[in-house]
C-alpha cells in the first residue's frame, strides 16, 4: 500500500462524496454527492425452520413492501437495501437466497415502476465460528458460506459483504482483561490473515458473478468493545483504542479488492474512506433501535450511506418498525443533500456541527473526528503490514487522546484518566517484530489454547 492516503485535507473530507465512487443496482450511484439511506431489518422473533419458511418470506415481504411504499410515498430519490442473513439461512443457503430473490425482485418493480434508484446488499452471516476454536479455511461452514456466495448474483443480489469473525476467539477475552497486546494479536495478525484468505475468496467470486465486493466490518471486535464500554465493564478509552486498531485489519477487504461501501457498522469507515477512498456507510443515532452509542452524530460527518443497522419487524405506534426507519434515514439523508446542495461550505459546516456535538465528550467520539481520522490514517498508512499498522495505529490514538485530554478538548471521566498511562505502558511493550509478539501469544496457555494456529498459517 502507498504512503500517500487518498483523502489528505478536511475541505475534502465531506459526507456524500466519495474519490472512487460505486455505481450499481438500478442507477444506483454511492460517493457521487448524496447521502444515500440504507435501511437494514431482520424478522421478529421467530424460528427459522424448513417448516416455518412460507412465515418467514412473508415476514420479509410485508417489510420490504412497506419500506418500498413508505420511500415512493417521501420522494426518496435513491435507496439502499440491505438483507443480513441470520445463522440458519446461511447454514441452510438455499433459505437465504430464497430471501434474496424476494427483495430483489420487489426491488426491481419498484425501481421500474417508480424510477427510485435502487440496489441491494447481501451481508453474509460468517458462520464459520460455531465450531470452537473455529475452523476457517475447510469445512462445512466455510463450504455453506461458499454456496450462498457463489448464488447471490443469480438471486439478484448486487453487492456483497460481510462481518467476518477470525481472531475473534482470542479477542473477546482480550476485551475483557483489557489486554491491548492480545487485542493486537487478534486483530492484527490473526483477524488480517484471516481476512486475507476470506476476501480473496469473495472477490474472485464476485468477479466471476459480475457482483460488486462492499466490504466487511470488525463489529465483533470494536463494537463489542464499545457495548462493553456503554456497560461500564470496560473503560472508553480502550474501547476508543480498540475502535481504531480495527482499522487495518478491514483494510485488507480493500486491498482484496473490495470497493465499497464498507458496512454500516464498521465504524472504522471513515478511516477506510481516508485511506482507500472508498464510499463508506455508517450509522449512528440512527441505529440507537440496535445499539445505544456516544458517536450518534459524528458517525455521520463523512458518510456516504447513512443506515439503521438492523431492526426487527415489530408493531410500534405508528407502523411496523422498518418503515419507521426508513422514514428516519430519508428525512436525515434530505437535510444531508440539502445543506450540500446550498454550498461546499454549508455542507462542510453541517460535518463540522455534527463533529462538535460529540467530539469532546468521549474517546470513542474523538478518534473519528475528521481531522483525528486523516491525522491516525496517514500513520496507518505509512506501514508495510498490517501488524505494523495496527501498531501504528495504537501509538498514534494514544498520543492524539493524551494531547486532546491535557488540552481540554476531551473530557475523560476521572476513573479513566489512569488508564492513559497503563495503555501507554502496554503500546511501548508490543514488538516491531510481528513474529516477536506470536512468539509471546503463542507461549501464554490462555492463547494458545483458544484458537486453532494452523487455520492462520502459524
Amino acid at each position: 500500500m502507498s504512503a500517500k492516503i487518498k483523502i489528505t485535507h478536511t475541505d475534502n473530507f465531506i459526507y456524500g462524496t466519495a474519490p472512487n465512487p460505486v455505481t450499481c443496482g438500478h442507477d444506483l450511484s454511492i460517493g457521487t454527492g448524496t447521502v444515500i439511506p440504507e435501511i437494514n431489518f431482520t424478522l421478529p422473533g421467530m424460528e427459522v425452520t424448513a417448516d416455518n419458511m412460507p412465515a418467514v418470506l412473508a415476514e420479509y415481504a410485508e417489510i420490504i413492501d412497506n419500506v418500498l411504499k413508505r420511500a415512493v410515498h417521501l420522494n426518496v430519490p435513491q435507496l439502499l437495501v440491505e438483507f443480513e442473513t441470520l445463522p440458519e439461512m446461511t447454514t441452510n443457503p438455499e433459505w437465504g437466497l430464497k430471501i434474496t430473490r424476494l427483495l430483489a425482485d420487489k426491488i426491481a418493480e419498484c425501481h421500474k415502476t417508480h424510477g427510485i434508484a435502487l440496489a441491494l446488499r447481501l451481508t453474509i452471516n460468517d458462520i464459520r465460528e460455531f465450531s470452537r476454536p473455529p475452523i476457517l479455511r475447510s469445512g462445512k461452514y466455510l463450504q455453506a458460506m461458499d454456496t450462498f456466495l457463489a448464488g447471490a448474483a443469480e438471486a439478484g443480489a448486487d453487492m456483497i459483504a460481510i462481518e467476518s469473525t477470525g481472531g475473534k476467539e482470542v479477542n473477546d477475552n482480550a476485551l475483557i482483561s483489557c489486554d491491548l497486546p492480545a487485542v493486537v494479536f487478534a486483530l492484527g495478525i490473526l483477524g488480517a490473515r484471516d481476512m486475507d484468505f476470506l476476501w480473496n475468496r469473495i472477490v474472485t467470486s464476485c468477479s466471476q458473478n459480475n457482483i460488486i465486493p462492499s466490504g466487511d466490518s470488525a463489529c465483533g471486535f470494536a463494537n463489542t468493545a464499545m457495548v462493553l464500554a456503554e456497560q461500564k465493564m470496560i473503560p472508553r478509552i480502550f474501547a476508543a483504542l480498540v475502535r481504531v486498531i480495527s482499522v487495518p485489519r478491514s483494510l485488507v477487504a480493500v486491498t482484496a479488492g473490495a470497493v465499497g461501501p464498507t458496512k454500516d457498522c464498521a465504524y472504522e469507515g471513515p478511516f477506510i474512506k481516508a485511506i482507500t477512498g472508498v464510499p463508506i456507510s455508517m450509522e449512528g443515532r440512527s441505529a440507537a433501535c440496535a445499539h445505544l452509542s456516544t458517536i450518534g452524530n459524528i458517525a455521520q460527518a463523512v458518510c456516504d450511506c447513512w443506515s439503521n443497522e438492523s431492526v426487527q419487524n415489530v408493531q410500534l405506534l405508528s407502523a411496523k418498525a422498518p418503515t419507521v426507519s426508513m422514514e428516519q434515514l430519508a428525512y436525515d439523508c434530505r437535510l444531508l443533500t440539502t445543506a450540500a446542495r446550498s454550498s461546499h461550505e454549508d455542507a462542510r459546516r453541517m460535518r463540522d456541527w455534527l463533529t462538535e456535538s460529540d467530539a469532546s465528550l468521549d474517546p470513542q467520539a474523538y478518534v473519528l473526528r475528521p481531522d483525528v481520522v486523516i491525522e491516525i490514517s496517514k500513520a496507518i498508512a505509512a506501514q508495510p503490514t498490517p501488524y505494523l499498522r495496527t501498531r501504528a495505529a495504537a501509538s498514534a490514538t494514544l498520543e492524539i487522546l493524551r494531547t486532546a485530554h491535557t488540552a481540554g478538548k476531551l473530557h475523560l471521566r476521572d476513573n479513566e484518566i489512569p488508564w492513559l498511562d497503563m495503555l501507554q505502558t502496554q503500546v511501548d511493550s508490543l514488538p516491531e517484530d510481528e513474529n516477536e509478539l506470536i512468539e509471546q501469544m503463542l507461549n501464554r496457555p490462555d492463547i494458545k489454547n483458544s484458537f486453532h494456529p494452523e487455520e492462520y498459517d502459524l
